[in-house]
């Protein structure tokens, strides 16, 4: 006769009087999440270029027509970048990816991707991984990231830009540069993605 696994039976025990004493309870209420008026007189836009520029990163503003000279300034001369499928722009030499390995993407100097959304209030890009973003590893492996945001794709806040987001999508939320400290907060930039974050809203 095989003796019953003593841990087993204590963990099912246990949970078995908390689902008993949980049978008929009332469901927890919803929580919801309190949102602040908009303050029309706030410029989302500017104020997304500040909250950027707080992190360490590059942010300029171009119109549309002025956009691939600057992404051409953004890049340093002779760089290798990569950049994702459907991106809408001609980057000169650029290679496109076509599932590149991590070792190749190191062998490059940057990325020049689009965004799904920006966040004024804290200077954060979205990317979900759609038309002109690529796949996550192309954002993360080289050492540069331009990124191309439309000002119509900045948002107030976080709320708003969840609301426009789809969950079961990739999500990646970028704040700035990569970086990190230690224990005696010496930071270190680079160290889980691009070290060189350059922005460019376009609008």
């Amino acid at each position: 006769m095989v003796e019953a696994d003593p841990v087993m039976s204590a963990r099912d025990e246990i949970l078995g009087r908390v689902r008993s004493a949980l049978a008929g309870a009332p469901a927890p209420p919803t929580a919801s999440v309190p949102r602040r008026t908009p303050d029309p007189s706030v410029d989302v836009v500017a104020r997304f270029c500040e909250r950027v520029a707080d992190y360490r990163a590059v942010v300029e503003r171009c119109q549309a027509r002025q956009l691939r000279a600057q992404v051409r300034a953004a890049l340093p001369s002779g760089a290798h970048v990569v950049v994702p499928p459907n991106l809408g722009l001609d980057v000169r030499g650029a290679v496109a990816d076509d599932g590149l390995s991590a070792a190749d993407l190191d062998d490059l100097d940057g990325v020049v991707t689009r965004a799904r959304v920006g966040i004024a209030e804290t200077g954060t890009i979205v990317l979900d991984h759609g038309p002109g973003q690529g796949r996550r590893a192309i954002t993360l492996v080289p050492d540069l990231h331009v990124c191309i945001v439309e000002a119509g794709q900045v948002v107030a806040d976080v709320p708003d830009a969840v609301a426009l987001l789809d969950a079961s999508r990739p999500l990646t939320w970028i704040s700035g540069p990569s970086a990190t400290s230690d224990i005696e907060l010496d930071r270190v930039e680079g160290v889980h993605g691009p070290r060189t974050l350059h922005v460019i809203v376009v609008g």
